[in-house]
């Protein structure tokens, strides 16, 4: 039985951009003594010193009970990590982190991202990595921006571990951050990170200057691939009608704190990829997921029209406008074909 409760010594947040910085928050509001761990010294020095997050969270006070460092040592004394590394990262950082893991410790995952050189998901990653680890996924409508500022959030823990997933929800929960539990690791996982390419096309929604009906088009089709996708690859289709799956795809699209409807807004408004990811401090994990989701529906024979016109958008200069014509004159079908 793995003691994380709300009593223990401590937890570890591994990553230091705005999504972990509002975990570690949430964690210390729930009563946990919280080490943020910063990849980078001087940045972490800079926010021990400030209390601020400047980079991701600029407007946000930092407890002073919530540590801060940049050494993995220092990290690997959690009872419990919460991982919160971008995708593109995630193995680099694991692989540092390995002779600091400390058996037994759980170690919860809010990547949203697929790799791409091997197809992988987070949880995947970081058990090749430090071994055959207990893990959870946390996901679902977030906005670290929300989080940090103590708006009402409701989102979804999903571990093989019923244990782990009970122990780990009442960690977190508040009386304004609710958790959810779920079984489906794969589902869970794949919603958050496949509502990143569905985003994307979202913004393009909106820098096209289209209205409510194409945005809700889009939604309403955009979580059937998803749903086919990860049906396919093992997950309950039932998990993309909750809060990982059209949960997470209904805010990412709408929100302007949005990093993947943002590319793609820019995107519509005539903007190249090159330049928009330069101006970018914040990862937008969608991008790359654009291209792990083209293999992947070609791998497992599914029709995702959506997914594959944004990554002919991102990748062969497809002009945003024409990738919306594609798409409404696609031959005509019964709206129910999964």
């Amino acid at each position: 039985m793995h003691d994380i409760s709300k009593t223990r010594d401590g937890v570890t947040v591994l990553g230091d951009g705005g999504w972990g910085t509002a975990i570690a928050l949430v964690l210390h509001q729930a009563g946990a003594d919280v080490t943020l761990w910063s990849p980078f010294p001087e940045y972490a020095q800079k926010i021990a010193k400030t209390r601020k997050n400047p980079k991701f969270l600029p407007d946000i006070e930092i407890p002073g009970e919530i540590r801060i460092t940049s050494s993995l040592e220092d990290a690997g004394a959690g009872r419990v990590v919460f991982s919160v590394i971008p995708t593109k990262y995630l193995r680099p950082v694991m692989k540092r982190f390995r002779d600091e893991h400390r058996s037994g410790v759980p170690v919860i995952s809010a990547t949203k991202g697929i790799e791409e050189s091997t197809l992988l998901r987070a949880t995947e990653i970081i058990r090749e990595e430090l071994g055959n680890v207990d893990v959870a996924v946390l996901s679902g409508p977030s906005h670290a921006e929300e989080v940090a500022r103590g708006m009402p959030t409701t989102v979804v823990l999903a571990s093989e571990d019923k244990d782990l997933a009970s122990r780990t929800q009442d960690m977190l929960n508040t009386e304004l951050f609710r958790v959810y539990t779920h079984d489906d690791i794969i589902g869970v996982e794949l919603g958050g990170a496949l509502k990143n390419v569905i985003s994307i096309a979202g913004g393009i929604v909106d820098g096209l200057g289209f209205g409510d009906n194409t945005k809700s088009a889009l939604l309403s089709r955009g979580i059937v691939e998803m749903g086919r996708l990860g049906r396919a690859m093992g997950a309950q289709r039932s998990t993309f009608f909750g809060l990982s799956g059209i949960g997470d795809l209904i805010t990412s699209c709408f929100s302007k704190h949005g990093r993947n409807r943002l590319v793609g807004e820019r995107l519509g408004q005539g903007q190249k990829i090159g330049e928009i990811l330069e101006s970018m401090e914040m990862v937008a994990e969608g991008v790359g997921t654009a291209k792990v989701v083209k293999v992947l529906m070609e791998k497992h024979g599914v029709e995702m029209p959506i997914c594959s016109e944004v990554y002919r958008v991102l990748y062969k200069d497809k002009g945003p406008g024409d990738a919306v014509r594609s798409l409404m004159t696609r031959r005509l079908k019964d709206e129910i074909e999964w």
